[in-house]
């Protein structure tokens, strides 16, 4: 099942708990776990739109997790 990872209240995300906990057990520290599963998701889409976009969505993206964790 997934659990839910809500960092405040514009940023809510469905995460598999096995996921993040293979990451973490790498040594990768939870927030940057999340981030990695993001842009994992995003990437199929980001890898579509034209280069400036693409950068421009994971600046946002990068921006969003750091809301929203820590």
């Amino acid at each position: 099942g997934d659990i839910l990872a809500a960092g405040h209240s514009s940023s809510v995300g469905y995460f598999d708990p096995n996921q993040i906990f293979y990451l973490r057990s790498r040594g990768i520290e939870e927030k940057e776990a999340s981030a990695m599963i993001v842009r994992g998701f995003i990437e199929p889409v980001s890898n579509e739109l034209p280069m400036e976009y693409a950068l421009e969505l994971n600046r946002l993206i990068e921006l969003q997790m750091e809301g929203a964790v820590g």
